[in-house]
């Protein structure tokens, strides 16, 4: 996945970072050119691009706002060639992750009838006549909005319809079964996506599919991971504060100074072997990092 690094902070909006790598920068001066027999003034190119980050960036926060609301917590936003990425850590519970999820792809749903409107008026009004070129933007910058919505709804992971697909399956067949799924289901997708990128040599359609290749076996590396945590005997006493689910048993924390492993909950959140105290226990469920003492669901004992 991307991140911020390479990339130049915009602005910040409710405590949320906009990021732009510079790689976007590149695409953007290409595909303004590229289009330049759309209008009568590369002006209008640029603010066709400009839209399209727009409509990108309010999907984005769409993804944000929605975490916050089910109580999980947000980061940077980073728009790069392929699309925008919102860094959320939504709860570990498949009602928050559906949420969070899906309300992006409603940002578009939301701006379907307001383009359409405005392109409607503007038809009534005979633009395309007198005004052609911004009667031109605003019926493309609908088209790209829709088309926006329906790839981001294809179910193939990591896309936001493969996301709201594992959410779904995450209801009856659990974390790590869904998340396997979704990926698997992904890897049919990304068949066809090359074959299509084959099909219409399309070298953008090529890179979208490599990228959403690897995030599918990432998935799949990870639902493995899951589903051997989730066989192995619990902790009685503590809870992770964020998704409430049991510590597992045994030495699975790893000193980041001396690459020891060790039982966190043994040990008080100390390494054994060479000391180190840590203030933070990551829960090896749904990565989020705590103080030990939020953990604890029973007092200790005075024994």
């Amino acid at each position: 996945m991307p991140t911020n690094k390479g990339a130049f902070k915009l602005f910040s909006l409710a405590g949320i970072g906009v990021f732009v790598h510079w790689s976007w920068f590149l695409v953007a001066i290409y595909s303004v050119q590229y289009r330049t027999h759309e209008y009568s003034s590369m002006i209008w190119n640029v603010l066709e691009y400009l839209s399209l980050f727009a409509i990108v960036l309010i999907h984005e926060f769409g993804h944000q706002l929605a975490c916050r609301q089910v109580g999980g917590q947000t980061h940077d936003i980073v728009l790069w060639p392929l699309g925008g990425v919102a860094y959320v850590s939504p709860p570990q519970r498949p009602g928050a992750q559906l949420w969070s999820i899906a309300a992006g792809p409603l940002v578009n749903v939301v701006l379907i009838p307001v383009l359409a409107v405005l392109v409607s008026v503007s038809s009534h009004l005979h633009w395309y006549d007198i005004y052609p070129n911004a009667y031109e933007l605003i019926h493309n910058v609908m088209i790209i909005n829709l088309a926006l919505l329906i790839f981001n709804l294809m179910p193939v992971y990591p896309l936001d319809g493969g996301q709201i697909l594992r959410s779904l399956l995450w209801f009856p067949f659990g974390r790590a079964n869904s998340l396997m799924a979704a990926s698997i289901i992904g890897f049919i997708g990304v068949a066809a996506l090359i074959g299509l990128a084959i099909f219409a040599q399309s070298i953008w359609l090529g890179i979208m599919a490599a990228f959403i290749l690897m995030n599918c076996w990432g998935g799949l590396k990870q639902a493995r991971a899951l589903a051997k945590i989730a066989k192995i005997p619990r902790r009685a006493g503590f809870a992770c504060p964020s998704c409430k689910t049991a510590p597992p048993l045994g030495a699975l924390w790893r000193c980041g100074k001396c690459g020891q492993g060790f039982d966190t909950f043994l040990t008080n959140a100390a390494c054994p072997h060479c000391g180190t105290q840590y203030s933070a226990t990551q829960c090896l469920d749904c990565g989020t990092s705590r103080p030990i003492g939020d953990w604890m669901t029973v007092p200790p004992s005075n024994n």
